[in-house]
């Protein structure tokens, strides 16, 4: 990998902490249910359900998935929620907005080895004041030199990101913790793609990945990046 490339670099669960925190208002939302015939595998299932359906349509972010578990909540219940149940299906939540951000080790040290031969940029999908919220907190944003916060992340998002920083896809290379998100479609577009894997990943996220492609890498962890670029 000769001369500079553009690094573009996923942000939740690829630099910091952001799954688990949802993880934990899933089981105690499970529990909330505690539904007399079904199993909290199918409880989760349908909640799986509630939000494959509904990010097509609202995509992704705190406010959505506390959306998506009052509307499977009366999905279950098969009927509306009342005024308590919304309080505290909304206080299953609240950690997640006020949670810190844990940064994943060595991730500042390994960005600054990489910008100093390479350029990097952050693309993140969600909602845009909630990710630039994260990355102010996080402290990295002035490790990039270009960030965008897009709906979802497909094949077009990212040709439409390489076009508009003005590099061909061979120059470019997109690095995240999500086979569906961040390999799978960034490949498809043409550039390079490195998994940073996470155990937490969320499980909507999780898609086969390529078992040859000369233009895929998978790194132990964060850390490992400087020595593949």
């Amino acid at each position: 990998m000769d001369g500079p490339l553009w690094l573009l670099l996923d942000a939740d669960d690829t630099l910091w902490e952001n799954n688990i925190f949802f993880e934990e208002a899933i089981e105690d939302f499970i529990a909330f249910v505690d539904h007399a015939e079904l199993r909290p595998d199918e409880v989760r299932h349908e909640l799986d359900c509630v939000e494959t359906r509904n990010i097509e349509v609202n995509g992704y972010g705190t406010g959505n998935f506390t959306n998506n578990l009052v509307e499977c909540y009366e999905l279950l219940r098969g009927r509306s929620a009342d005024d308590d149940e919304r309080e505290c299906l909304h206080a299953l939540t609240l950690r997640i907005r006020n949670h810190p951000i844990r940064l994943f080790p060595a991730v500042e040290e390994t960005l600054d080895d990489l910008r100093a031969r390479h350029r990097l940029g952050l693309v993140s999908k969600g909602d845009n004041a909630e990710q630039r919220s994260k990355l102010e907190r996080s402290g990295l944003g002035g490790r990039f030199e270009f960030i965008v916060i897009v709906r979802e992340k497909n094949a077009d998002c990212y040709r439409s990101i390489i076009s508009e920083i003005g590099v061909d896809a061979e120059h470019a290379w997109m690095i995240g913790n999500s086979p569906k998100s961040d390999i799978v479609p960034a490949l498809e577009a043409g550039l390079g793609a490195v998994l940073v894997p996470n155990e937490n990943t969320w499980r909507l996220e999780v898609r086969p990945l390529p078992e040859t492609h000369d233009r895929f890498r998978v790194v132990r962890e964060f850390a490992d990046l400087a020595a593949v670029f």
